[in-house]
This record gives C-alpha cells, sequence and structure tokens, in this order.
C-alpha cells in the first residue's frame, strides 16, 4: 500500500470514529451508545493497524468493534431499537392468529409501520418460543433474534448478486460491511438490510439478463417496506435497456403479482390496520405521531401545518416523477449506473417525506457503494449483450 493510499485509509477509519463517538454523547438511546462505544474502539484500532500497514488487521479491528462485540451484547441482553421487538411481535401474531397488525394501538409501541413480509423475519422467534419457551433455552435470543435473520437476507442477497454478476471476491464488501453504513443498523435494529439486500439483488439480476429472479427479488423487497418501489422503475428500466421490452414487462409482471400474492392475505384480513400503520402513521397522518422527526426538509415543513404537509407531499411527487421521467428519457445500461439511479431516487424521497430519519438515507449510501464493489464498471452490460447473443429465443 503506498503512502498517499495508507493515509486515505488512516483517515477514512479516523472519521468513522468520529462519527461512531459522537452517539454515546448525543444519542439517548442505549444500544446506539453502546455501539457508539465498541465501534470508536474498533475504528480507532483499524486506523492504527492501517498506518503499521496492516490492513486484514484494521479489516478485523473494525468487524470486531464495530459489529461483533455490540451485537452479541445486545442479544444476549435482549436489547435493541423497538424495531426488533415489533418485528418478532408481527412474527408471534402471524402464527397465532394470521395477522401480523394490532387492532387499534393505543401507543407508538403498538404499531407495526411495516407490509406483511416482514412478519416473516419474526417467525424464527416465535419457532423457538414454542418449542422452548421464551426464556426456556440458550438458542431462543441468538437463533431467534430478528437482526440476525435481517442480516442472513442482506448478506445472501449481497452474495448471490455477486455470483449473478460474476465478479471476483471484491476486498471493499468486507469494508461496505464494517462501515458504519451497514454496522450500525445491523447491531441495534437490522430493519432496512433485508430491503437493502434484495433491492441489490434485483440490480444484479437485471442487469445479468434474469427478469423472473430480478422481479422475485422486488416483489420479496415490495412485501417488506412501500419504499421498495421505486426499484421495480430501476429494474424494468434497466431490462428495457439491456434485454427489451419483453423482458421488462416480464419482470414487471412477476414483482406485482409476487408482490400481491405476499401482502394480500394481510389487506384482506385487516385492510384498516394495514392503511392506519403501514401509510397514515409514517408519514405522519395517524392518531399517533411517529417518532421518526428528523429536521429534514419534507418534516420541517409538514410541521408548518396542513399546508406544510401537502407541500411536501406534493414535492415528494414531482421528485417522484422527475425520476421516472429521467429513466424513460436516459436509462442505465449498468447495474452501477442503476443503483446510482435508484439511490437518488431514494434520497428524494427520504428527504422530502413528511417524516424521516437520518438513518434512512444509510439505504441510498448502500445502494452506490455496493455497486462499486459487486463487479467490474460495465460488467452487467457485457454480460447481458453476451447472453443476448447466446439466447435469443429466451427474451424474444
Amino acid at each position: 500500500m503506498t503512502p498517499s493510499r495508507t493515509a486515505r485509509w488512516t483517515a477514512g477509519w479516523l472519521l468513522a470514529a468520529g462519527w461512531a463517538l459522537s452517539f454515546p454523547l448525543f444519542s439517548s438511546l442505549g444500544p446506539h451508545r453502546l455501539w457508539g462505544w465498541c465501534a470508536g474502539a474498533g475504528y480507532l484500532a483499524a486506523a492504527g493497524a492501517t498506518a503499521l500497514g496492516r490492513r486484514r488487521a484494521a479489516l478485523g479491528a473494525a468487524l470486531l468493534g464495530a459489529i461483533a462485540v455490540p451485537l452479541v451484547y445486545l442479544v444476549l441482553t435482549g436489547q435493541g431499537q423497538s424495531e426488533v421487538a415489533v418485528i418478532e411481535r408481527a412474527g408471534r401474531l402471524l402464527l397465532r392468529t394470521g395477522r401480523i397488525y394490532v387492532d387499534q394501538p393505543a401507543g407508538v409501541e403498538e404499531y407495526t409501520p411495516y407490509l406483511p413480509g416482514m412478519a416473516l423475519l419474526g417467525v424464527p422467534r416465535a419457532l423457538l418460543e414454542g418449542a422452548f419457551g421464551a426464556g426456556g433455552s440458550w438458542a431462543v435470543r441468538p437463533l431467534g433474534d430478528a437482526r440476525i435473520w435481517c442480516a442472513a437476507v442482506l448478506f445472501g442477497a449481497l452474495w448471490a448478486g455477486r455470483r449473478l454478476l460474476g465478479g471476483t471476491r471484491s476486498p471493499l464488501l468486507p469494508v461496505l460491511v464494517a462501515s458504519p453504513v451497514v454496522a450500525l443498523p445491523l447491531v441495534v435494529s437490522g430493519v432496512d438490510l433485508p430491503l437493502a439486500g434484495l433491492c441489490c439483488l434485483a440490480l444484479a439480476a437485471a442487469g445479468s439478463g434474469r427478469p423472473g429472479l430480478s422481479g422475485a427479488a422486488l416483489a420479496a423487497a415490495c412485501a417488506l417496506k412501500w419504499t421498495a418501489l421505486p426499484a421495480v422503475a430501476v429494474a424494468v428500466a434497466l431490462l428495457g435497456a439491456l434485454r427489451g421490452a419483453r423482458a421488462a414487462v416480464r419482470c414487471a409482471a412477476v414483482a406485482t403479482a409476487g408482490t400481491v400474492a405476499l401482502v394480500l392475505p394481510g389487506l384482506l384480513l385487516q385492510p384498516a390496520e394495514l392503511w392506519r400503520q403501514v401509510f397514515a402513521f409514517p408519514t405522519g397522518r395517524a392518531d399517533v405521531p411517529t417518532p421518526a422527526s428528523s429536521p429534514l426538509p419534507g418534516h420541517l415543513l409538514a410541521e408548518l401545518g396542513p399546508w406544510g404537509w401537502y407541500l411536501t407531499v406534493g414535492l415528494l411527487l414531482l421528485g417522484g416523477v422527475a425520476v421516472a421521467v429521467s429513466l424513460v428519457v436516459r436509462p442505465p445500461r449498468t447495474v452501477e449506473a442503476a443503483a446510482h439511479r435508484l439511490a437518488l431516487g431514494l434520497t428524494l424521497a427520504f428527504l422530502l417525506a413528511p417524516a424521516g430519519r437520518f438513518g434512512y438515507l444509510a439505504l441510498p449510501v448502500l445502494l452506490v457503494a455496493w455497486a462499486r464493489t459487486a463487479a467490474p464498471v460495465g460488467a452487467s452490460r457485457v454480460v447481458a449483450r453476451s447472453r443476448r447473443r447466446a439466447e435469443p429465443a429466451e427474451v424474444r
């Protein structure tokens, strides 16, 4: 490693350490403060190891401090953000009653602002509790914790996406995992990681010319959170540019049918609660105010009154239309370009949403970083063209 590169990596780890150590100073959440102390120590150790020219030791220190130590402690002690308990409660309700939403929720802790697919990540905990009791086995907490299954979906999807693109093993992917972009949500909540992984897999499948697989991944993502919907448009545009209209339509059809199949039972059983908890609550229109209230532009406008809420919703729709037009006028032709376009759309959505958190912006950052590590630039175009020549009957 050259001196200049060593200096850049050392500075990067120091920047990550500074970010992590801000949590014990400013966060009111115990899991965040714990992560900040552990991750800060790990990143500082990584900076020191990098300065000495020991890159593997640096990565190991970062992974140990930012993920392994705080995750093990929080899982074994049953601590985490409220999202973990929400997912696990949804899994219990699904097994016991076939429903996932609490009827007429009285407080914010009883809301489940996710689509029905998210409940599946809480089912392992419910199954283990049914077999061993809530505290009857050492396996219930580490094997049933929703964060573990959220992380499993993320890593499985990233691995599958890299295989689809044919990229060599990238040394930057473990660094991405160790970075605060992935490490913090993985340790404290995990709720956005499955969505991110499935979006990456959908783009990889689209870039490698597999419309059915891309549509299936999109359906799974859309069954978790409605914020995955922009990924459908981007993946369809990528397939249309690389493989033609038939492949794009097939992807859209599979995504639509799969989403309907996964969401429709919950909609039929609890239509009012699904609307109240999944759409009204996150946008600030429910009886109980959402705790997602970071000072982002959309939230600040919504706080000005009804006209401010309608204004930010209008700006949000306008941003969505602008991104959609860009997909038609200049569709992405590589996985990296598609990831950038999706990241742009999601960033606009999170900035202009009536309610949101700074943490939501980790998803666009992860998409851009993943696209740079998954395969060489232009690989998706090369793969798609070779498949077009080899398999003309499949797409025509």
